[in-house]
């Protein structure tokens, strides 16, 4: 059984990297300004985290989120800080949701644009990472409500079943691993 903490780690007000497609840097914005709207572009990661049976770590997002409260996603996401490199960004958010810190493998980047009700959006250039936890997981309840270990086709069976209960760059992620690298998933 994993134990839990509370701990903010994060805040509107925190400059984030604007980046064009090609994920050139074009200068900062807060948090808030880049999710305002329509979003800005802006560079992000996501992290999927699987046990040694072959299990992904899944997250309920807190019910106090700006954007996909309550929803279920990846093990971890989240952004670079202005100046922060993506292999430290990576880490530090590992840490600070899961209580641990663990090697990621980069896989692939893309851009998605998904538009939350009239509150806001993401539009991101993200980098997805892979790796792998053997141990229970310290998680931060300011960022997490809820995490399980699931199965991959178990996954794929609650993705088809209840698609709304999961966020919009989970689905884009979890079927481009799922298609187009699952030579990098555990067996």
């Amino acid at each position: 059984m994993s134990t839990g903490r509370r701990e903010i780690v994060s805040n509107e007000s925190e400059h984030l990297i604007l980046v064009d497609s090609a994920d050139g840097e074009l200068g900062t914005l807060s948090k808030s300004a880049c999710h305002d709207g329509t979003g800005i572009l802006h560079r992000a990661f996501s992290l999927f985290i699987f046990n040694p049976e072959g299990e992904l770590l899944i997250q309920q997002r807190a019910a106090d989120k700006r954007l996909w409260p309550s929803f279920w996603s990846n093990s971890c996401c989240s952004h670079p800080r202005s100046g922060e490199s993506l292999e430290t960004a990576t880490q530090r958010r590992c840490q600070q949701e899961l209580g641990f810190a663990t090697p990621l493998q980069f896989v692939y980047k893309f851009e998605y644009h998904a538009e939350f009700r009239d509150l806001g959006a993401e539009r991101e250039l993200c980098s997805v990472f892979v790796g792998a936890f053997d141990g229970a997981p310290r998680i931060n309840q300011a960022e997490i409500s809820a995490h399980r270990w699931i199965a991959p086709h178990e996954l794929d069976a609650e993705l088809a079943e209840n698609p709304e209960r999961f966020t919009p760059w989970f689905h884009l992620e979890w079927a481009s691993l799922r298609n187009n690298h699952q030579q990098l998933l555990p067996a």
